[in-house]
């Protein structure tokens, strides 16, 4: 089965190419039942890692073809085509974002956190896009031991984004607040492969994942409440670099509780592949774009969370650094 989604500023519906995806269905339809030893020594930190490094770290001859199969626009590149000779390189890239990303000026707007596919859903059951327990437990994705940020979330809304191979892969602030907690949750290296999603319940609270927690109801923040950025390994993703600049990518640092982010600058890198950004929001405090939400119930589109949710659930691809919402106080 083809999965599709819409191209958000175009409108049009776009047939995802799908890498490796005979092996995702392989491992997940047929390792997986058959073998559960093996299906767990493959989605393993070890394995993801040497995947990674056979598939990435080869060189290539000509970057400028490697960047073009892949529809990798080089007028963005913040540095010269031609150093990125080998596939980790091309999607650990750097851009001139403030340029071609460019963001929207409102203090209350908030942003998508990467080039990315979305789709966006409810905890609230009286909520029309109501999705609980479909990609996570968020109880169980925050960490049941948080109890402080697990019951502020309760009921709220959230964004799942999911980042292809051929995505820009460093993760931006969607939100500007201060840094109330930061903490790594161990797990697994599942695939972000939409059938992979699909079959696996709940997948993204059993990877391993980087929990921020932001509070934007300070001086200068984006005022939405406390906003939850869920970073998500996945299958081949060695490791989530915390990389946060103030300034373009200058003096690269880590989260540290208690210090301010800016919305729109550069938070993050996953090494490379596929990975998922989760955003949760407290109930009541944000206002999603319209057009996300009408994509999602469009129907003549063909995707496999549709089939694999029992309802109509299209996702839009978007830029990092887009408008996905508004604050409301």
């Amino acid at each position: 089965m083809q999965h599709q989604y819409i191209e958000r500023d175009s409108g049009q519906i776009v047939t995802e190419r799908l890498l490796a995806d005979d092996m995702i269905r392989l491992l997940y339809h047929g390792v997986r039942e058959n073998s559960g030893r093996l299906f767990d020594l493959l989605i393993s930190s070890r394995a993801s890692q040497i995947l990674g490094m056979i598939q990435f770290d080869r060189p290539v001859l000509s970057p400028r073809t490697l960047a073009a199969r892949y529809g990798i626009d080089t007028d963005e590149l913040l540095e010269p085509a031609e150093k990125l000779n080998t596939l980790r390189k091309l999607f650990e890239r750097r851009i001139r974002y403030e340029a071609c990303r460019p963001m929207p000026d409102e203090r209350g707007a908030v942003v998508s956190p990467a080039d990315a596919r979305i789709v966006i859903g409810s905890l609230r059951e009286t909520s029309l896009i109501f999705l609980k327990d479909k990609f996570f437990g968020y109880e169980e994705l925050l960490g049941r031991q948080k109890t402080d940020w697990v019951g502020g979330f309760e009921n709220g809304d959230f964004a799942v984004f999911r980042l292809t191979p051929d995505k820009y892969h460093y993760n931006h602030a969607p939100v500007a607040g201060r840094v109330l907690d930061f903490y790594t949750i161990d797990g697994d290296y599942h695939s972000c492969n939409p059938s992979a999603v699909v079959c696996m319940a709940t997948p993204f609270s059993k990877n391993r994942r980087v929990v921020t927690i932001i509070d934007t109801d300070v001086p200068n923040g984006t005022s939405t409440g406390l906003v939850a950025m869920v970073e998500v390994v996945a299958l081949m993703i060695g490791d989530i670099v915390q990389a946060y600049s103030s300034r373009g990518y200058e003096s690269p640092h880590s989260m540290e509780i208690g210090m301010f982010v800016e919305k729109g600058q550069p938070k993050s890198l996953y090494r490379p592949g596929s990975s998922t950004d989760i955003l949760l929001f407290q109930p009541g405090r944000i206002r999603f774009c319209e057009d996300l939400l009408s994509n999602m119930r469009r129907s003549g589109v063909s995707s496999r969370f549709s089939r694999g949710f029992g309802a109509p659930l299209v996702e839009t691809d978007i830029r990092v650094r887009s408008l996905i919402g508004q604050a409301v106080n």
